[in-house]
């Protein structure tokens, strides 16, 4: 009877696994999605202005975020080597945007409270686990 129900659990734990791992994946992914498209139309002239971006840094960020999202959420239909490496890539591109934004936007947040009580560092350390484990479920 126990190990019926260890069985059991076990399924259901997989199951639970891959939804929990899909909620993480489409709010980063969603979360992209809106930060880049809010730069629209391109280029974006809050870049410019704020940062001093040129026009063609200023664009590639908004359609980098865009397409980070995108194919984030994406690479867990993709039940190969390619969804994995799809996975990684756009996780990696997320950390990368992440750690310019804290270097660019936000230089005074470094290990203190405001780096802590903002979304910025959840979306950086999603951004670690899918690059470190792909889709590993």
């Amino acid at each position: 009877m126990l190990k019926v129900l260890d069985k059991f659990l076990e399924n259901k734990t997989k199951s639970l696994n891959f939804f929990s791992l899909l909620l993480l994946r489409l709010g980063l992914g969603i979360a992209f999605i809106i930060h880049g498209k809010s730069k629209f139309p391109l280029p974006p002239k809050n870049l410019i202005d704020f940062f001093g971006f040129s026009p063609f840094l200023a664009s590639f960020v908004a359609i980098s975020e865009v397409v980070a999202g995108f194919t984030l959420i994406l690479g867990i239909f993709i039940k190969s080597y390619i969804g994995n490496l799809l996975t990684r890539a756009s996780a990696l591109v997320i950390v990368i945007i992440m750690c310019f934004a804290f270097y660019f936007a936000h230089k005074d947040w470094f290990i203190n409270s405001k780096l802590f009580t903002s979304e910025q560092i959840f979306l950086i350390l999603i951004g670690f686990y899918f690059m470190i484990n792909g889709n590993k479920v």
